[in-house]
């Protein structure tokens, strides 16, 4: 079994890209967003537009929801990072830890246009702003596999043996899609049970990003997986024979969101460039760049969008299954821990 780090992406996730919107020093910004498409589409349809709007530079910090929840943590004393964007689940992790700063809807108003499941709050407060909802199915090449697959256990299927890949505990949806396993295949709680199936499993690889998916994929490395809409259209529309589909026990889903990092010296630009995230036009972008259900009330798609969306063409929001995240982070050591000595050895 094949176990392959992504050395560019991981480089990449400490690197910075700079942007240029300001000759004052002062006014240039540090956002933290993930790589590859999703940051290229958060960039285009919500910082570029604000920046330019604002008269501010920035720098793009790039790298996944743990790699900067992890940078966060290092720089509690002197952030860098002004503003954060992570996945559910991460996101609770940072508010637990207070490097995020909670959100004054008299100052971000456009928290009001959030649909109820994007609303992202404990105690009372917002700690958070969902930018769009995306769902973990079965990804597959349509050229390399002969019938669809109907359900997660057919990723077991003898057929598939070395081309198969899932995520691991460092991506956001390494832990829920364990869980979420161990769910549908023991009705409760039985780790042991669930990590003997898995090491059974005759992966090729573990992601921890879904830019290395999507090259496993592209490479050939990968003919079937457990991965995101997001990821699987992205490829269909690159001309690649990929699909995506939901297994008849369902799909769970997870949301991208914006923070603004406690301690922040922008904070008041801060606050703005989170509201800038917030418009029905910063969400349809997000829906066709990346396939994101909107997270803001009232938003239209094209027909081709809507057929992507990660509840399907007929579903909707509600068709998700919504994550406990406290539940499923009070076990995240646990699991991580299991993974480390039962997987990934």
């Amino acid at each position: 079994m094949r176990y392959r780090l992504s050395v560019l992406l991981l480089a990449a996730s400490c690197a910075s890209m700079i942007v240029v919107g300001t000759s004052r020093a002062e006014e240039t910004m540090t956002i933290a967003v993930p790589g590859a498409n999703w940051g290229e589409a958060f960039d285009e349809c919500v910082i570029k537009p604000f920046a330019e709007e604002n008269g501010v530079a920035y720098r793009l910090e790039l790298g996944n929801s743990t790699t900067s929840f992890a940078k966060l943590q290092q720089q509690r004393a002197a952030p860098v990072i002004d503003v954060a964007w992570m996945d559910g689940g991460i996101s609770e992790m940072a508010y637990e830890e207070g490097v995020v700063e909670t959100l004054d809807p008299a100052r971000v108003p456009n928290l009001a246009n959030l649909l109820p499941q994007a609303v992202a709050e404990k105690d009372g407060k917002h700690f958070a702003a969902s930018v769009g909802f995306y769902s973990l199915g079965i990804v597959y090449n349509t050229e390399l596999v002969d019938e669809p697959p109907q359900s997660w256990n057919d990723l077991w299927d003898e057929r598939y043996a070395n081309e198969i890949i899932i995520p691991a505990p460092a991506n956001a949806a390494g832990i829920p899609f364990i869980l979420f396993l161990d769910r549908i295949w023991n009705g409760k709680s039985d780790l042991d049970a669930t990590f003997a199936r898995l090491k059974d499993l005759k992966a090729s690889m573990y992601f921890d990003t879904s830019g290395t998916a999507s090259n496993a994929f592209q490479s050939g490395e990968a003919v079937i997986g457990a991965n995101f809409n997001v990821s699987a259209w992205d490829l269909a529309d690159k001309g690649l024979p990929i699909a995506f589909l939901a297994p008849r026990e369902g799909f769970w889903a997870n949301d991208g969101r914006i923070h603004l990092v406690k301690g922040s010296k922008h904070r008041e630009l801060g606050e703005k460039l989170v509201n800038a995230a917030l418009t029905p036009e910063a969400s349809a972008c997000l829906a066709d760049k990346l396939y994101l259900g909107p997270a803001v009330k009232d938003v239209e798609v094209s027909e081709e969008t809507a057929a992507k969306m990660p509840w399907g063409a007929t579903g909707s929001i509600d068709s998700l299954v919504q994550i406990d995240w406290d539940e499923i982070n009070a076990q995240r050591a646990t699991i991580t821990d299991l993974w480390n000595r039962e997987i990934a050895r």
